[in-house]
């Protein structure tokens, strides 16, 4: 309690007027976020051995979004100081006056316990608690600690966006598993390049904001090397369903020539440096690596559907 009345104090709860809009609490949810959680928890589900009825999948999978929802609210409570410094966030609900941090505050707990809640009831303890993990984990071990104390923020952090999948094969088996493991490390490995990518385009913002990214602390050249390592280790795990045997000859040939094309661009941003294309290299990694996640999960889906549907 003490320390949510002295975040009310630092964010400065009176210079909000409140009177938001449904549309301004559906952007506190992190939409374009949730959408990534929905999907990689559903390949998760799918995957999972011996099935689950349909309705309870669903109940599942909305469970597992208002829960990252409630993760991002809460994330945006939080942040709403420097959410006001930087470019890209100012005009998100609370920085922006619409929503009020006591409102944001109050959605995402609520938010929180109905989902950990409704997924206990409805498929199984296990994954709740792994839903409620991941919960804390966003909210409190990065966006409270990490996110401003170190720039391993994001490798550490990372974490939490790549439950998704362990949790949605939870609730259909009550545990994890090796493949379960697989699929969050995929996740898990590809955060780093992404968000460094997008942090040597908006250095300036990230240092406005006094956050402690990558580039700002060891400095451009040090990030792109750390990129292209992570690139080929992420390449090699994006292997790994195939070599398991979860993934299909489809699967494999995806990843393979998705990871050699992930390994060239980072390289690219390595040996263009701070050249005067610097911006547009790093750029074009990170929307690469929007895509590149994308098609391994719906290449995994695709392949085990169409098992499904055969048999």
């Amino acid at each position: 309690m003490a320390l949510v009345e002295e975040r009310m104090h630092e964010i400065g709860s009176d210079e909000w007027s409140g009177g938001a809009s449904v549309g301004d609490f559906f952007e506190l949810l992190k939409p374009r976020v949730m959408s990534l959680v929905i999907f990689t928890a559903l390949v998760g589900i799918v995957l999972a051995p011996g099935g689950v009825h349909p309705l309870l999948g669903a109940v599942a999978l909305l469970a597992i979004a208002v829960g990252a929802g409630a993760s991002g609210a809460l994330n945006m409570w939080y942040d709403a100081d420097i959410d006001r410094v930087m470019s890209r966030t100012a005009g998100r609900p609370i920085p922006s006056g619409r929503v009020t941090p006591e409102e944001a505050l109050s959605f995402g707990l609520v938010l929180a316990v109905l989902s950990v809640f409704t997924l206990g009831v409805a498929l199984n303890w296990a994954a709740a608690a792994l839903l409620a993990f991941t919960i804390f984990f966003y909210a409190v071990v990065y966006t409270m600690w990490l996110k401003r104390s170190t720039p391993q923020n994001i490798v550490i952090g990372g974490a939490a966006g790549a439950f998704p999948p362990m949790i949605g094969w939870a609730a259909v088996t009550g545990d994890v598993s090796l493949a379960s493991v697989v699929l969050f490390l995929i996740i898990f490995l590809w955060t780093p390049p992404h968000f460094w990518a997008l942090a040597l385009v908006k250095s300036d913002d990230y240092a406005r904001a006094g956050i402690p990214m990558m580039p700002i602390v060891a400095g451009n050249a040090s990030t792109r090397r750390q990129i292209v390592v992570y690139s080929v280790i992420f390449a090699l795990i994006g292997l790994a369903p195939w070599a398991l045997g979860f993934g299909g000859m489809v699967y494999g040939v995806t990843a393979g020539v998705l990871g050699a094309i992930f390994v060239g661009l980072s390289v690219d941003i390595l040996r263009t440096g701070d050249g005067p294309h610097a911006r547009k290299v790093s750029m074009r990694l990170f929307l690469f690596s929007i895509f590149h996640l994308f098609a391994l999960f719906a290449v995994l889906l695709g392949e085990r559907l169409a098992t499904i549907l055969a048999g």
